[in-house]
C-alpha cells in the first residue's frame, strides 16, 4: 500500500525531532568537522553525518560518538556506488531543464540512508527510494522549499542584517530540524522495507 505523506506532520515531527536531538546533532557534526582531516576516518564519519536522518528516523536521542561506530566502515562500497550512480543519473537528468534532475533527486534522495540503515545494496536503494517516494515527491519538495525559504534563508538574512552571529547560531539549530523532517519523511516511507542480514 502507497504511504502519504502529510505537511503538516513533516513540519511538526521535523521540529520535535531535531529539537530533541539538537544537542546530539550539534555534536556529531563538530566531531565531524575536527575529523574531516584524518584519513580514512573521515570517511566512516562522513557517512554516518550523511546518513544521520535513518538513526534518528528510530525515535531515540542520539550519542554524537555514534559517528565513529565501525559499521559504517562495513558500508563503504556501497555507500560510494549508490552515490556515484545517483549522482549520475540527478547529473543526466537536470540536462533536460533542470526539473527532471529535481524530481530524480528528491527520488533516489532515500539512497544512501537505505545502504546503511537496512543494508540494500547500491541498485537495491536505488530502487527502493523511488518506489519509496512514489506519490509523495511533491510534499517532499514542498518541505525542502518550506525549509530551505522560510525557515532558513528568510529568518537568516534577516538576523545577518541585526548580527552576523545570530545567523550562524540559528543555522545551527535550525539544521537539527532539516535532519528531523527528513528522518521523519525516510522514517514513514521505509518502515516497512527490510533489514538485510
Amino acid at each position: 500500500m502507497e504511504k502519504k505523506l502529510d505537511f503538516g506532520e513533516i513540519l511538526s515531527n521535523a521540529f520535535s525531532i531535531g529539537i530533541k536531538n539538537l544537542a546530539s546533532i550539534i555534536g556529531c557534526v563538530v566531531l565531524w568537522i575536527l575529523t574531516i582531516w584524518i584519513p580514512y576516518v573521515n570517511v566512516g564519519t562522513t557517512i554516518a553525518i550523511v546518513t544521520l536522518p535513518a538513526a534518528l528516523s528510530k525515535g531515540k536521542i542520539l550519542s554524537p560518538v555514534q559517528i565513529f561506530d565501525k559499521s559504517y566502515y562495513k558500508y563503504m562500497g556501497e555507500f560510494f556506488l549508490a552515490t556515484g550512480l545517483r549522482g549520475i543519473i540527478v547529473g543526466t537528468a537536470s540536462i533536460f531543464l533542470i526539473i527532471p534532475g529535481i524530481v530524480m533527486a528528491i527520488a533516489y534522495s532515500l539512497t544512501a540512508l537505505l545502504v546503511v540503515d537496512k543494508g540494500k545494496g547500491a541498485a537495491d536503494a536505488l530502487r527502493l527510494s523511488n518506489k519509496s517516494t512514489y506519490g509523495n515527491k511533491w510534499m517532499i519538495f514542498l518541505w525542502i522549499l518550506f525549509y530551505g525559504i522560510v525557515l532558513l534563508f528568510i529568518p537568516m538574512a534577516i538576523l545577518r542584517w541585526i548580527w552576523n552571529p545570530l545567523s550562524i547560531i540559528y543555522l545551527i539549530a535550525i539544521s537539527s530540524v532539516g535532519f528531523g523532517g527528513m528522518a521523519y519523511v525516510y522514517g514513514q516511507l521505509t518502515s516497512d522495507i527490510p533489514e538485510e542480514n
